[in-house]
């Protein structure tokens, strides 16, 4: 059998934050069941036995929301149990999470120390910028929470990188973004673009122009580069990818692909997904207390989420960065014509940034490729 990656659910789509562009908050609403609550232990003890017995080598936990530490602190303690119990094996068990700090405090920092945990921590950049979109349920900005969490990170050496989501507000403030996260030595970023509800691109306050997103993209490479060459290294999730590929490396990041895979996505009651942009009725694959990953593997129904995303328009096969753009998610492909994907939301965006930093990329994957040749790596 093959490694395993899964992104789990533990508490469905409940979260103690509102933030404006939540795109988990629109695929609830659509959906028979809005939330399906807390993940039972047995649950979650049947998850964790049917993975370690599917997966060789690795695999990987993966656990997000609405806002997974909700679960409480005890869920993951039981996660670690279960995961010792049932490692008969001897496969190396990643354990990931993604969370927006609010409840983390000295037992969940040294817990996820202790346990090897790499940590998504949701920041949108200073104070201001953050505080205008991840708001609480009083409608107060959590800026300073999220810092003390921080804080305590670095306290207790948790390995954790900085999530960052791309709205057409902030796109205008690159550089203070950027330069904010470099003043607090934030290492590893990832800047997300944000998602519009399902099948309605650009309809929202929130949404990203591809004007917006292309300055976005064009400003923030150029500071990177820059330090870059200074060797001041620091990671930026899609640049590292792309360098990667024109080093020749398959991308790790799923939307950069070309093609959909099955993700395996959990709910908090059982209930299989092949993506985390489609958590919705449509797209259920089955339940693991009742189907095993193999038979879920396997079924139409994710044979037909897989095909469709197998289209390339024939606008991208005459384009010169199909080999770096692949066409882009899905995701943002929506709404299909004809029961095809449409052009990505943002290809102009793409193309105006390609053209641009393309010498660049290319001179960065030759040093990089260098390097490996001499055993040095990216850092």
């Amino acid at each position: 059998m093959p490694p395993i990656s899964l992104l789990i659910k533990p508490v469905s789509s409940n979260c103690n934050l509102r933030c404006k562009y939540c795109f988990y908050h629109s695929l609830a609403e659509n959906r028979e069941i809005k939330s399906y609550g807390i993940m039972d232990i047995n649950t979650l003890e049947t998850l964790v036995k049917k993975t370690l017995a599917y997966a060789d080598m690795t695999c990987t936990f993966a656990f997000q929301g609405g806002e997974p530490t909700l679960a409480g602190l005890e869920f993951f303690e039981k996660l670690i149990e279960f995961q010792k119990k049932y490692n008969i094996k001897g496969v190396k068990v990643n354990n990931t999470l993604q969370t927006n700090g609010i409840v983390i405090d000295d037992g969940w920092a040294k817990f996820l120390h202790d346990n090897n945990f790499l940590v998504g921590l949701s920041l949108d950049g200073t104070k201001d910028i953050h505080d205008m979109n991840r708001i609480d349920s009083s409608n107060k900005g959590t800026f300073n929470r999220v810092m003390k969490t921080v804080d305590l990170f670095n306290k207790y050496k948790v390995e954790y990188n900085i999530l960052f989501v791309v709205n057409s507000t902030v796109a205008r403030h690159a550089a203070k973004i950027y330069n904010f996260f470099k003043r607090k030595n934030f290492r590893y970023l990832q800047f997300i673009p944000c998602l519009d509800p399902l099948g309605e691109p650009g309809g929202q306050i929130y949404s990203l122009t591809p004007d917006r997103f292309t300055t976005f993209l064009k400003t923030l490479f150029d500071l990177w580069y820059e330090d870059i060459k200074n060797g001041n290294i620091i990671s930026i999730r899609y640049f590292d990818n792309l360098v990667s590929m024109l080093m020749g490396y398959p991308p790790e990041n799923c939307g950069m692909s070309g093609v959909c895979r099955c993700q395996f996505v959990v709910e908090a009651d059982g209930g299989v997904y092949p993506c985390d942009f489609y958590v919705i009725d449509q797209w259920n694959l089955g339940n693991l207390k009742e189907s095993d990953f193999d038979e879920i593997a396997k079924s139409d129904v994710v044979k037909e989420f897989i095909e469709v995303s197998r289209y390339v328009d024939p606008k991208c096969r005459q384009c010169k960065w199909l080999n770096l753009c692949r066409g882009g998610c899905r995701r943002n492909r929506e709404p299909f014509a004809d029961g095809k994907p449409i052009l990505h939301y943002l290809c102009s965006s793409y193309m105006e940034f390609f053209e641009y930093t393309a010498p660049r990329l290319y001179d960065l994957a030759r040093i990089f490729s260098r390097r490996i040749g001499y055993g040095i790596g990216m850092e």
